[in-house]
C-alpha cells in the first residue's frame, strides 16, 4: 500500500519492517569472518519483532543465493556489507563528535538502533531517540528483557517526525545551548522532498554553533529511472514472497525532485563533506554494487558529515 500523510506502522509492517530488515543485515554483518561492526543486540531484536523471514535470514537459516534474483542489479546478499559500512560511518561520526567535546546526541527515527546500549560513551553523554511511540516502547521493553542497560543517559522522545517533534525534544530536556550530534540514518528517502527540507530547517534551528549532523542522502533520478528501480525491486523481492515476506518496497519512499542535502545545509551555515556508498565499500575492502540505472540509489547514496558554523 502506498504511503499517506497519516499512515502508521510497527516494526513488522511498512517502513518499520525496513528497520527490522536493516537490523537483520547488521546481525549477519556482525557474524562475518572479518566483521566491520559488532551489534550483539541486532539478532535478538529481530527475533523479538517476530517476522519469520527476517528472523531466519538473520540467523543464517535462509541463504541469499536462494532468495536473490540473479539478473537484478540489487541483491539481498549485498545488504549486510552495505549496512556494515553504513553503520561504521555513523558509529565513527559519533566517536569523532564526542572526541570534539559534544555531549548531546539525537538519533532521528531511531528504529532498532542500539547505539545507546552498544557504544562506549563518555561521562555526561545524553542521547535522545526520536521515533513513533509504539516503536520506542517495543525496543525499550525488548532490550530490558535482554538485561541490556544504556551506556549513557538515554531519553526516548515518542513522537512522529510529522508532528511537533522539536517541542517534544525540548520537553525531554534537550539543551539548545549545547552543540549536538545528530544522525538521520536511513530516513530521508522515506520523507517527501518538502518534509526533508523542514527536517533540516528544524535541526538547524535547534543546533548551537559547533553542532554536527550526519545524513544519508538519496540522489535525484529521472522518472524513467524511478520506474526501472520499481521494477527492479519487484523482481528482487519476488522470491521473498514464497517465504511469507510480502513488502512492496517500491511504495515506501517518496519521489520528486529533492534539494541536494549538502547545498541546502550550506545555505543554512553548515559546511559539509560527503562519501558515496561505493567509496565506503571500497574503503573497507567490500565488493561494490554494479553501476546502472536500477542500482543508482545504492551505489550513489551519499553520506554527509556537516558542521554548523559560528
Amino acid at each position: 500500500m502506498a504511503r499517506t500523510d497519516n499512515d502508521t506502522w510497527d516494526l513488522a509492517t511498512s517502513v518499520g519492517a525496513t528497520a527490522t530488515m536493516v537490523a537483520a543485515a547488521r546481525a549477519i554483518a556482525t557474524k562475518a569472518d572479518t566483521p566491520l561492526i559488532d551489534d550483539p543486540f541486532a539478532e535478538p531484536l529481530v527475533r523479538a519483532v517476530g517476522v519469520d523471514f527476517l528472523t531466519k535470514w538473520a540467523a543464517g537459516d535462509l541463504a541469499d543465493t536462494d532468495l536473490d534474483d540473479h539478473e537484478s542489479g540489487w541483491k539481498l546478499g549485498q545488504m549486510p556489507d552495505a549496512m556494515a559500512v553504513r553503520t561504521r560511518f555513523f558509529d565513527a561520526f559519533f566517536a569523532d563528535a564526542t572526541l570534539a567535546g559534544i555531549r548531546q546526541a539525537v538519533i532521528l527515527a531511531s528504529g532498532l538502533d542500539a547505539r545507546a546500549y552498544r557504544l562506549t560513551w563518555p561521562a555526561g553523554m545524553t542521547i535522545f531517540e526520536i521515533d513513533q511511540p509504539a516503536v520506542l516502547a517495543f525496543k525499550t521493553a525488548a532490550l530490558a528483557d535482554l538485561g541490556a542497560e544504556p551506556t549513557a543517559d538515554r531519553r526516548g522522545v515518542a513522537v512522529d517526525l510529522r508532528d511537533d517533534w522539536p517541542a517534544a525534544l525540548l520537553e525531554a530536556g534537550f539543551d539548545l545551548t549545547q552543540p549536538t550530534a545528530w544522525i538521520a540514518e536511513g530516513l530521508l528517502g522515506y520523507l517527501p522532498p518538502a518534509a526533508q527540507d523542514r527536517l533540516l530547517d528544524n535541526i538547524t534551528a535547534l543546533s548551537a554553533d559547533g553542532s554536527r549532523l550526519a545524513t544519508e542522502a538519496i540522489p535525484n533520478i529521472s522518472a524513467a529511472q524511478h520506474e526501472q528501480a520499481r521494477e527492479m525491486m519487484r523482481s528482487a523481492t519476488e522470491k521473498w514472497r514464497a517465504h511469507g515476506f510480502d513488502l512492496e518496497f517500491s511504495e515506501l519512499g517518496y519521489e520528486g525532485e529533492r534539494h541536494d542535502v549538502a547545498d541546502y545545509l550550506d545555505s543554512l551555515d553548515w559546511t559539509s563533506a560527503g562519501q558515496s556508498m561505493t567509496e565506503l565499500l571500497t574503503q573497507h575492502g567490500r565488493p561494490t554494487p554494479a553501476r546502472g540505472a536500477d542500482s543508482v540509489s545504492m551505489a550513489d547514496t551519499t553520506y554527509y558529515t556537516s558542521i554548523k558554523q559560528g
